[in-house]
């Protein structure tokens, strides 16, 4: 059995693919690499199975008709025999020594008595025309190079999350959890950081800058007016959060700081998902944000109540053309501090 099974999703990705799977090569035979092949058009399927046939007992490449990322992922999972499981993306890639010694702190885990559900470490945004990049590190809010629960989390600040280019699971953990993201989606990366939450009962983190998330390449998806063009399933992503959120109400309650955890993330989806309608400017848009308001006050008055009268669900709602201006300002703000699209 492996000790990590990486899976790539990749669709018509010849142009960065070498430089993704080369960086997670070095892992070595401990690490099994799942190249899927969603349906590409170029020839990334030519290129997964040359890396096949020069590393047999480390890369395996899945040919599969084109289902997006989330179908690509659930193949990954799928076909994965080892220990603990990790996406990269195709124009992605790791960094060496932070590789090494994420390997290593696994392999020490996995020989000790406790068993780990989440190791977390950081990741770096590789953004185009950017001389600097921004880290995203969980230092403030994470115990380092121990094991711990949820009661020793602290508080994530505002745009601080894990994101999927943050984590390693536990890979029995996910098929237990019955993970299966939407196929034909987009933003479906968000499911996989959340879903698995309630049965992550130990963690681990890392202070290494692991993971380049490389970011402003011209349409791709977090790109604003790309998820603009596809909002239809950035609300469908948001829904589908919230209705597990409440699904598993009775579980999550009994870990406050998890349930604080999981409603700020859920916060902050339903903010880009309210600021990027607000940021069409078109009616159908505003109907479709007050739609997202009216769904979640249906489904759930208290926690409707939390989301509309924090700060950032009122900064969302102020009225009149004016205070979507408002919005819009606030959002540009963010989106320069914490660098996303």
């Amino acid at each position: 059995m492996k000790l990590l099974s990486i899976a790539i999703p990749s669709y018509n990705s010849e142009a960065y693919l070498h430089k993704c799977v080369d960086s997670l090569l070095v892992g070595g035979e401990e690490v099994e690499i799942l190249i899927i092949d969603d349906g590409s058009s170029d020839k990334t399927g030519e290129i997964a199975d040359k890396y096949e046939e020069m590393y047999p007992n480390i890369v395996k490449t899945i040919h599969q008709e084109n289902g997006g990322h989330g179908a690509a992922v659930n193949a990954g999972l799928e076909h994965a025999t080892g220990l603990y499981f990790k996406v990269v993306d195709s124009d992605d890639w790791v960094k060496e020594s932070a590789y090494k010694k994420i390997l290593e702190t696994l392999k020490e885990i996995v020989g000790g008595h406790t068993v780990l559900d989440m190791l977390i470490s950081n990741f770096v945004y590789e953004k185009e025309g950017d001389k600097k990049n921004k880290v995203m590190k969980y230092h403030h809010a994470l115990p380092k190079d121990k094991i711990f629960t949820w009661e020793e989390v602290k508080h994530f600040r505002k745009g601080q999350y894990i994101l999927m280019h943050s984590v390693i699971y536990r890979t029995k953990l996910l098929r237990e959890c019955e993970l299966k993201l939407p196929e034909h989606t987009f933003y479906v990366d968000n499911l996989f950081v959340f879903e698995p939450l309630p049965y992550v009962k130990t963690m681990y983190y890392l202070d290494v800058n692991f993971y380049r998330y490389y970011i402003g390449r011209e349409g791709q998806s977090v790109n604003e007016q790309v998820m603009i063009s596809r909002i239809d399933q950035q609300i469908l992503v948001n829904k589908i959060m919230l209705d597990y959120l409440l699904k598993k109400k009775a579980e999550i309650s009994k870990h406050r700081k998890m349930r604080i955890y999981m409603v700020n993330y859920l916060e902050i989806i339903t903010v880009i998902s309210s600021v990027l309608l607000i940021c069409s400017g078109t009616d159908e848009a505003l109907e479709k944000k007050k739609e997202l308001w009216n769904y979640i006050k249906q489904k759930d008055i208290l926690l409707y109540t939390r989301l509309r009268f924090g700060i950032m669900g009122n900064s969302m709602n102020l009225p009149g053309k004016g205070g979507r201006k408002i919005s819009v300002e606030s959002y540009k703000i963010c989106r320069r501090f914490f660098k996303f699209n």
